[in-house]
């Protein structure tokens, strides 16, 4: 909770700082919303069975544009976190979400930026392989983090819709435990060892560079009265290693406006990326698709 804490008053500051450029307030464009979704039920005595049960949801959406004359900054965060609790059994993550971007653009024509895009991605806590247990630890904080920089142009129709293409764009994947790294998780060198006795002879690597590609491309609609549609699709092509293997990160999420503070939400992730391995229930490991939808309903208050 403290790094929830930290990222949200390091957001809320500069977004201050920016409330007091008084010369041209309209240079700036600030917005978002802070939410928290939660189901409860409490079984007492219940003879058809079951058990107490508690999810909850955090999330926060925050920008921070600027645009003059021919100059456009857009910044973004996104952060969720969700557990679930089912009786006396130790909470199991639901969703877990650490997102930062920051595009700056320069027009080149109508509807067109030169642009250079920003991104770093990475979840708070500890993940596990809840399939086997609740201590084999495969992910938390910085393990992994994505940080891409990339050159190339945007094009923005209107505030529903625009895409990057990035030709020249460098993706470092950071896995900041060495139990992982040595396991080569996440794409990056594995450990080496002894042939003859076993014994590790060095570390894995706990970065990765890769340069290559990336296309992002935004949809944000209004699909009828209280109802919207945000998605957001992200493609990476590495020149350097398997450039055919294309990297995809895929997000929706339908929000339905029940009142000024009460919402109902759906998303959708979608994951490929062939440097992830996923075991499967009989031990199989390979690269997978990855799939996760949350329905929520919750309270939600505009910032």
């Amino acid at each position: 909770m403290k790094k929830i804490t930290l990222l949200i008053l390091a957001f809320m500051s500069l977004n201050l700082i920016f409330a007091q450029e008084e010369e041209a307030p309209k240079k700036w464009k600030r917005g978002g919303n802070i939410g928290l979704n939660f189901s409860q039920s409490h079984l007492s005595n219940w003879a058809a069975g079951g058990d107490n049960a508690l999810n909850w949801q955090s999330i926060l959406n925050y920008s921070v544009n600027y645009a003059y004359e021919k100059n456009k900054w857009d910044n973004s965060i996104s952060v969720a976190l969700g557990y679930s609790h089912l009786g006396d059994a130790k909470a199991i993550k639901t969703d877990d979400k650490i997102e930062i971007n920051s595009l700056y653009g320069y027009k080149a024509a109508e509807n067109f930026f030169y642009s250079l895009a920003f991104s770093f991605k990475t979840q708070f806590t500890d993940g596990f392989d809840y399939k086997n247990d609740s201590t084999n630890r495969i992910s938390g904080f910085l393990v992994p983090a994505y940080i891409t920089l990339g050159i190339g142009m945007e094009y923005k129709s209107s505030s529903t819709f625009s895409i990057n293409v990035a030709p020249v764009t460098g993706r470092v994947t950071i896995v900041n435990d060495q139990d992982l790294a040595d396991k080569g998780e996440f794409g990056v060198d594995p450990a080496e060892y002894d042939e003859n006795t076993g014994i590790k002879i060095a570390d894995g690597k706990t970065s990765r560079f890769e340069i290559g590609a990336k296309i992002a491309a935004i949809l944000d609609i209004k699909l009828v009265e209280n109802v919207n549609f945000n998605s957001k699709l992200e493609l990476f092509s590495d020149y350097l290693h398997n450039p055919q293997n294309i990297d995809v990160d895929w997000q929706n999420l339908i929000t339905m406006k029940i009142n000024s503070w009460l919402n109902a939400n759906i998303s959708a992730h979608l994951i490929y990326d062939d440097d992830i391995t996923i075991r499967d229930n009989d031990g199989n490991s390979g690269p997978r698709t990855q799939f996760k939808e949350v329905l929520s309903i919750g309270l939600s208050y505009k910032l």
